[in-house]
Order: C-alpha cells, then sequence, then structure tokens
C-alpha cells in the first residue's frame, strides 16, 4: 500500500474516532448537569460496535434515547473499504476503472425534547478510491424561529471557516442552502449552515479544516442547547416540533446521500438510520 494513503487512513479515521469520544463526552455533561439541576437521572450513551465484514472494516454507533434534553441523540463513527455495486459505482467519483472504496468519517444527530432547542446534525467524512477528498457540514433544524440563535449559529461557522478561507463560507453556506431543500415541499429543511463535497485542493490544509468544522459544530451545539435547556415549552409547540421532524424524516430518505451511501456499501442499518427522530407527524 502507498505509504501516503496509509497515513492519510490512519490519521483520519483516528481523528474521528478521537472526536467521536470527545463530543459524547460533552453531551453526557450536559444531559448530567440537567439531571442535577432537576433532580432527575440522566441517560448515557449506550455503545455498540458492529462489523461490515471480518476484513471490510466496521464502526461503532453511540445512541442516548429518550433522555432528559435529548429525544434521541446518535454520535457515529465508521472505517469500512469494500467494493461499489455496479449500479452504484457510477455515482462516485474516481470508480470508473476500479469500484473499490475505503472510507471513514463521522456523524451526529440530535434530536431535542425541548421544541425550542433545533434539530442538529453534522458529518465528516474521508473517501478513497482512485481519488480521495473530503465531505462533510453542518446545520440546524428549529421547528420555532430565532434569529438571535441562526444569527450565532452562522457567526460561529462563518469566523471558522474564515480561518481557512474567506470564500469557504458564502460557498459552503448556499452549498448548504441547496442541499438541505425538500422540492416537493418547496422548503429548506431549516436554517442551513455550510456543506462540502470533494474537496480535494491540498490534504493537510483540508484535513485541519475538517477537524475545526467537527469542534465548531461541538461549539454550536454547547452554546444553543445551553441557552435553551431550562425553558419551558408547550404542546403547541411539541406539535409543531413533530411536523417538522417529518419533513426531516422526508429529506433524509429521499434525498440525503449519507443515508444512500451508507446503505448502499453495506453499512450498518440501525446506525445509518439512527439520523430518523424516534417520533414525527405529518400534515
Amino acid at each position: 500500500m502507498n505509504q501516503n494513503i496509509y497515513l492519510k487512513k490512519k490519521l483520519t479515521s483516528e481523528w474521528f474516532h478521537q472526536l467521536q469520544q470527545v463530543i459524547c463526552h460533552e453531551f453526557e455533561k450536559i444531559e448530567t448537569n440537567f439531571g442535577k439541576k432537576t433532580r432527575q437521572r440522566p441517560k448515557y450513551f449506550k455503545r455498540k460496535n458492529w462489523k461490515k465484514s471480518p476484513n471490510n472494516g466496521g464502526g461503532t454507533y453511540a445512541i442516548i434515547k429518550d433522555g432528559l434534553l435529548f429525544d434521541s441523540v446518535g454520535v457515529n463513527f465508521s472505517e469500512v473499504s469494500g467494493k461499489f455495486h455496479k449500479k452504484f459505482k457510477s455515482q462516485v467519483l474516481g470508480t470508473t476503472k476500479n469500484p473499490s472504496y475505503w472510507a471513514s468519517g463521522i456523524s451526529v444527530v440530535a434530536h431535542m425534547k425541548n421544541p425550542k432547542i433545533p434539530a442538529m446534525h453534522f458529518n465528516t467524512r474521508f473517501i478513497i478510491t482512485s481519488k480521495n477528498w473530503f465531505g462533510g457540514g453542518m446545520d440546524a433544524t428549529p421547528c420555532i424561529k430565532d434569529n438571535n440563535e441562526k444569527k450565532l449559529f452562522h457567526k460561529k461557522i462563518k469566523l471558522m471557516c474564515n480561518k481557512h478561507n474567506k470564500n469557504y463560507y458564502p460557498k459552503y453556506k448556499k452549498w448548504c442552502d441547496n442541499y438541505f431543500y425538500l422540492p416537493h415541499r418547496n422548503e429548506s429543511r431549516g436554517i442551513g449552515g455550510i456543506f462540502f463535497d470533494y474537496k480535494k485542493d491540498s490534504w493537510e490544509k483540508d484535513f485541519n479544516f475538517v477537524k475545526d468544522v467537527g469542534l465548531c459544530f461541538l461549539d454550536c451545539a454547547k452554546t444553543i442547547i445551553e441557552r435553551k435547556m431550562y425553558s419551558k415549552w408547550t404542546i403547541k409547540q411539541k406539535d409543531e416540533q413533530l411536523i417538522k421532524r417529518g419533513r426531516y424524516v422526508e429529506f433524509n430518505l429521499l434525498y440525503d446521500r449519507g443515508t444512500k451511501f451508507g446503505l448502499n456499501t453495506g453499512g450498518n442499518v440501525e446506525a445509518i438510520l439512527m439520523s430518523l427522530p424516534p417520533n414525527a407527524k405529518w400534515k
């Protein structure tokens, strides 16, 4: 194996796995603090390892269900390899002559109990075919409008992007707005964020950016949750949240690239579908 490719695999997979541990730890701290303040017993992540096949990697998914703050939150890490099915390989860069691939990444989806706190999503990944590239992003999906929260979320992301390249934020924000859109509803999924794919300018610079995307997401998530975790909410607001979750389900099952990639590469179905909320409503 090319030593350079081996090192890229090692560094990226180790980072994604490390970030999974950090995010789980920080989310458990928030859940624990809420439990202490409200005198309730917090929930902690349950972890499960899975294997794609004996020689093709696997991953770990960590999930809290029916927590004090989190209706459900999943933090998934994977490192897998194999060959794309002939029907799917034409959709992936660098697989025309050779369908083999290697991929590692982390994905997080948090659906909150309190409808005043938005659902939050983040993922970053590194994929190797005959080419290699990074992809990922983050976004938030509130059911109750809060312009101050929206400004804060985008401000943090923009500051992070500007550390690397001032063109990143407008470019990746626009990509996110276009990507997280439901054409059959003629509406956006949420308030956007950033989205990028096929990022292969300079490996070291791209990797540093990807690491900062993960840390920025954690900072945004903690800030947003802690601002509203003790806020009171109504049954009507919860009903609005369930309807918004229905839109979330529609997008993930109809359009989401990560869902399609995971299901088409023999990924763990339970881990892939952890992005779906525990309950939803249609109107």
